[in-house]
């Protein structure tokens, strides 16, 4: 079953009505107790979920994750920059970082930390 029919199976049965059908369709649900989920993206961005809701769904020999709640984008530093940055200026790492997230750029952190 695909992701579009179980959506479609959570709009048309709540709860137990939804668990009931799945199992008879040989799906099998579980709850993932989560504080803190993070979804790093390609481009050095992140979703930070905090206190998600998190399903493992399995059926027909595939596992299917589901994922809801409010997030936060971070975006992620690479520490090759940070590093970088403390090499050419003898910033600390915390220094480094604040002055990457400020600037934008290892040219602007390196200029503002001189």
């Amino acid at each position: 079953m695909d992701k579009k029919a179980v959506v479609q199976l959570r709009v048309m049965f709540g709860g137990k009505d939804m668990s009931k059908m799945m199992k008879q369709m040989g799906m099998d649900m579980d709850e993932i107790d989560a504080e803190k989920v993070e979804v790093h993206l390609s481009n050095d961005k992140k979703l930070v979920f905090s206190k998600p809701q998190l399903s493992k769904i399995e059926a027909q020999g595939q596992e299917i994750f589901q994922l809801q709640g409010n997030y936060t984008e971070e975006t992620s530093i690479p520490e090759e920059d940070i590093e970088l940055v403390m090499q050419k200026t003898e910033a600390s790492k915390e220094e480094a970082k604040k002055a990457l997230e400020s600037e934008g750029d290892v040219a602007g952190a390196v200029m503002s930390l001189q």
